[in-house]
């Protein structure tokens, strides 16, 4: 795309004005480095990092028929998702593939708040418009969205609300913040704690460099994005997911709800249930690659005896282990852990080993469990 070609998220100006090394991504000019990924990776990982995701979707789903009708497109169960709650989900096709995935929560009592993909965002908007029945209604929203991840995170919001810290992972709240009128979350997709903050588009230049004012804060692009949510084992959706992706294929089914395989009143419950019950034709692996350059999105698989069986979607260095790690799709039989496989990059063979995922441990802020 050219620049002019490009959207802009509300905090462009700011970047620019921090130097940030500008790309486009999903369709907006965004940052995907200020000082280099190295840095801004290992920042994260041991202070607090700041990103803007405002090329996100965002939007309310209401009505007294929202939840029902929400939950025709997903697997998992929202009709009891108490206020102040939020949960990861798919957003399934008739065949059972993954048109996106998406966090849905109840910030407040006014529905479902949504947020969705950069790249997806207008057909799942257009997907839900198309389809929602009764008196179930999309508002898309205007608002841009900042994400804070690292072990400082939860310190650093404190000192501007208290209750935040008081937040457990997938909580949720519509708050005062800033003085302005604000979603939190406590998540992310770095596998970090960390909240992600959705403010009015005019007050988010604001927002963002008051909390930029803190020391234990820098701004993060999306080169250390992707490698954070990488090392945390986060499929990205349109490489590691995609509409020909079924949940068990994309090792997500933690996203199905008993109940809802018992009812099998999804998009796609036949495949997925047959899927569940006869294994999948492929899977989602880790690897770690022993040797040589990082296998990147595209690189070919191989058994040991050098027949290609599967592909990388996502690879690279991952700053943490000090090791290059990848994932990709291979038949279940090759999936097991410690499994000795094979990677083509560049023409050049090289060992590879199959382990769990996350490569690097999650480290979720998880409220202690009261008797």
């Amino acid at each position: 795309m050219t620049d002019q070609a490009l959207k802009t998220t509300p905090l462009n100006a700011a970047h620019r004005a921090l130097g940030a090394r500008m790309v486009g991504f999903g369709g907006y000019d965004m940052p995907v480095q200020y000082e280099g990924v190295l840095a801004e990776h290992r920042w994260t990982r041991e202070h607090a990092g700041l990103f803007d995701v405002s090329h996100m979707g965002q939007c309310k789903i209401t009505g007294e028929d929202a939840t029902a009708q929400f939950e025709r497109f997903v697997p998992g169960v929202y009709a009891i998702l108490k206020a102040g709650k939020q949960k990861y989900s798919l957003l399934l096709n008739k065949d059972g593939g993954i048109i996106d995935d998406l966090m849905a929560g109840r910030p407040d009592h006014d529905g479902l708040f949504v947020v969705v993909n950069a790249g997806n965002k207008d057909e799942d908007f257009a997907f839900w418009s198309a389809n929602l029945e009764g008196d179930a209604k999309l508002t898309v929203l205007d608002r841009a969205l900042i994400a804070i991840q690292g072990p400082e995170a939860a310190e650093v919001m404190a000192a501007h609300e208290p209750i935040l810290a008081e937040m457990g992972f997938m909580e949720c709240a519509r708050l005062m913040l800033f003085g302005c009128d604000c979603y939190v979350s406590r998540s992310g997709y770095t596998g970090e704690d960390g909240y992600e903050i959705s403010v009015p588009a005019d007050q988010a230049e604001r927002v963002w460099n008051t909390i930029l004012e803190d020391a234990r804060v820098k701004p993060i692009g999306l080169g250390a994005r992707d490698s954070l949510r990488l090392e945390a084992g986060l499929p990205l959706h349109g490489h590691d997911i995609d509409p020909t992706t079924s949940p068990v294929e994309g090792a997500l089914t933690f996203a199905l709800s008993k109940s809802r395989k018992e009812r099998a009143d999804f998009n796609g419950a036949d495949r997925i249930l047959k899927e569940l019950a006869d294994g999948p034709s492929r899977v989602r692996i880790g690897l770690i690659v022993k040797e040589g350059a990082p296998a990147r999105e595209g690189a070919e698989i191989a058994d040991m005896d050098g027949n290609v069986i599967g592909k990388v979607t996502s690879g690279g260095p991952s700053p943490t282990l000090g090791k290059n790690i990848a994932m990709g799709f291979v038949p279940p039989a090759y999936a097991a852990l410690g499994a000795d496989l094979k990677v083509i990059v560049r023409g050049k063979t090289a060992a590879a080993e199959v382990v769990a995922m996350p490569f690097v441990a999650q480290r979720y802020y998880r409220k202690p469990k009261t008797v």
